[in-house]
């Protein structure tokens, strides 16, 4: 009976273990797939995809469901390595077959990541004008310059202008869900403000 009992716990024992390489498995290859547009640990070097690794785990949920459940617009891009380099592609099909349990562990590994900021040229002039419109509208939920992955909000210190550009159409367009708050904020601010915001965003290096 003791050794029936043995080798049902040992049983058992490699069950579960295989079940979590599986798992193991099947979030490095989600991980992989990711870098092949955003860079390893998130750090894209594209300056039309935005940088991830360093977000928040809730963050990064919460998008990557909007974009399964259609709230986000999914413009057509393209893988920029790997396989696959040079193939269209977009985010609503990337996350489709994704799971809850899949999006979870995707997200906590590039929340472990670092931020990486990107170097790129900005106007000073602007990037002052920016700091200003931010610290009046944006740093009570972006704080310290939209560099705290607490907030669970969007980091926009260092991220790629492009993207930060994209970003902002999309939001006042409507093709990105937005908090109330901030909606009432972008309809206080013009066209000139949002370039302002985004130099200011990418002058922190």
């Amino acid at each position: 009976m003791k050794t029936k009992h043995i080798n049902l716990l040992l049983l058992l024992g490699a069950t579960l273990l295989g079940s979590g390489i599986a798992q193991a498995a099947n979030v490095k290859k989600l991980v992989e797939v990711c870098a092949n547009c955003h860079g390893k640990g998130g750090a894209s070097s594209e300056s039309s995809v935005p940088v991830i690794g360093g977000y928040s785990t809730e963050f990064l949920v919460n998008n990557l469901k909007a974009y399964k459940n259609k709230d986000r617009d999914c413009p057509e891009t393209e893988y920029r390595t790997g396989s696959k380099k040079g193939t269209k592609t977009d985010m609503c099909k990337m996350v489709n077959d994704m799971s809850d349990d899949d999006m979870q562990k995707v997200a906590q590994y590039f929340a472990k990541q670092k931020f990486v900021r990107a170097k790129q040229k900005f106007d000073a002039e602007l990037a002052r004008k920016g700091k200003e419109i931010h610290e009046m509208s944006c740093e009570k939920c972006h704080s310290q310059g939209g560099s705290v992955a607490k907030d669970d909000a969007g980091m926009m210190a260092g991220q790629w202008m492009p993207y930060l550009r994209q970003a902002i159409e999309e939001f006042n367009a409507g093709k990105r869900p937005i908090a109330k708050k901030m909606k009432y904020k972008m309809e206080d601010l013009n066209k000139d403000d949002f370039e302002a915001l985004v130099n200011y965003y990418g002058s922190l290096q």
